[in-house]
């Protein structure tokens, strides 16, 4: 079968002397696994290098057996060069491939996730701030693909989170102080923390960037959301140990 979509260049990495494989995360069909044949040899044959986080129109051959198809055709779209001549902002494009790419199973289609990333980066082109786009980016799919932390109500005792609170991991949400007294393994968290990750879960992406959080606030989001995620993954995300 033959299947065309737009995709976002998660990873790449060669075959043999000539030809590379290359991971999408697509609009159409979720995460798409293909070969570009003699892609190394002849560069004029695809119309793209398939550089990470580029978005290019693919055309590829669906194999009925395999995770990995023959990708025919590859042209490019967006290259998004003011990431590239900047280093913070291409370790935290970076990070953002990572994540999809460990969370997202192959081809399972999740058009909002796919716009998300789209977000992610043409944002990331003009905003100075790459870390508080990153947040916004894990809070958000974390909500999409199903891992979203319970935030509301206390684990235990089910009252209503208004003032300061602990945080879980292992059972991914919030505990009041009155149940979690004398558990010093949990992670504090304030009101405000909380409530910024509430308002990002519940607001569209353009309103969330107008979103201002206190460098407390960015330090507990940061500790908190990478090893929630390491937590529930299994296993760390590497290129998260370059941002900052």
């Amino acid at each position: 079968m033959i299947l065309k979509s737009d995709g976002i260049v998660l990873k790449t990495f060669d075959l043999r002397e000539t030809s590379r494989i290359a991971i999408f995360f697509t609009k159409e069909y979720g995460k798409v696994s293909g070969v570009l044949k003699g892609i190394r040899k002849d560069h004029k044959k695809f119309g793209s290098s398939v550089d990470r986080f580029s978005v290019n129109y693919i055309v590829y051959y669906q194999y009925r057996n395999s995770d990995l198809h023959l990708i025919s055709h590859c042209d490019l779209k967006s290259y998004f060069y003011p990431i590239r001549q900047d280093l913070k902002k291409s370790l935290a494009a970076s990070y953002i491939l990572e994540l999809v790419n460990l969370i997202m199973p192959p081809e399972e289609k999740n058009e909002k996730i796919y716009n998300l990333m789209l977000d992610f980066l043409e944002s990331l082109q003009t905003q100075s701030d790459a870390s508080l786009l990153v947040h916004y980016f894990q809070i958000k799919i974390l909500s999409l693909s199903g891992f979203k932390p319970h935030l509301d109500t206390c684990l235990k005792c089910k009252a209503r989170i208004i003032e300061k609170a602990r945080f879980s991991l292992r059972e991914g949400g919030l505990v009041c102080l009155n149940c979690a007294a004398g558990d010093a393994t949990l992670e504090l968290l304030s009101p405000g923390a909380v409530s910024s990750i509430i308002y990002t879960e519940r607001h569209d992406w353009s309103t969330c960037l107008r979103l201002k959080l206190t460098e407390s606030v960015q330090k507990e989001l940061k500790y908190v959301l990478n090893n929630f995620l390491v937590f529930h993954l299994g296993r760390k995300i590497k290129s998260a140990k370059y941002l900052k």
